[in-house]
Parts: C-alpha cells; sequence; structure tokens
C-alpha cells in the first residue's frame, strides 16, 4: 500500500491506480470515515496518513471470519478432488 510508507497527497495517490481522481477521492472519503486513514490539509493540497491501528483492528475483526471461509474452501477443495478422482475412475 502506498500509504504504508508515509503520508501522501490525493494526487499522488491518484496518479498509482487505475481510476479517476473522483473515484480515489471517493475511497480515501470512505477510508476516513471508517478511521482507517487520517487527512490533513496543507494549503491547496490534501495529506492521507495510515493509521495502522485502526488496519489492526478491522483484521482481528475479519479474523473469525477468516477462518471460516478458509475451513469452507478446504471442504470445497477436497470434495473437488474426490468428483475429480471418481471422473477420472470411470
Amino acid at each position: 500500500m502506498s500509504l504504508s510508507n508515509g503520508s501522501q497527497n490525493v494526487n499522488a495517490l491518484a496518479d498509482k491506480f487505475d481510476m479517476t481522481r473522483q473515484a480515489v477521492s471517493l475511497h480515501i472519503k470512505y477510508l476516513q470515515e471508517c478511521g482507517v486513514i487520517t487527512v490533513k490539509k496543507e494549503g491547496r493540497e490534501r495529506y492521507c496518513n495510515l493509521e495502522a491501528q485502526k488496519l489492526s483492528e478491522v483484521a482481528d475483526w475479519l479474523e473469525p471470519f477468516r477462518k471460516m471461509w478458509t475451513q469452507k474452501f478446504n471442504k470445497l477443495h477436497s470434495l473437488l478432488d474426490e468428483l475429480q478422482a471418481k471422473s477420472r475412475g470411470n
């Protein structure tokens, strides 16, 4: 992620993505509302800063879901392997 290396202005961030500056600004707005980034205005520029602690909180909240989906995908993988083995046997 670009912000992990330090503060960047919105234009610099927009240049790194294949989307309009308006779309990047909208993403920044949502991330700011969630507390994942903070935006500081300096003159005409807006600088974004990553709030790593908040990202850690999000990761902690997502962990039970990650475990659940990992188990489900592992079961699906086993089922697909089983079906492929049966298919080869015919």
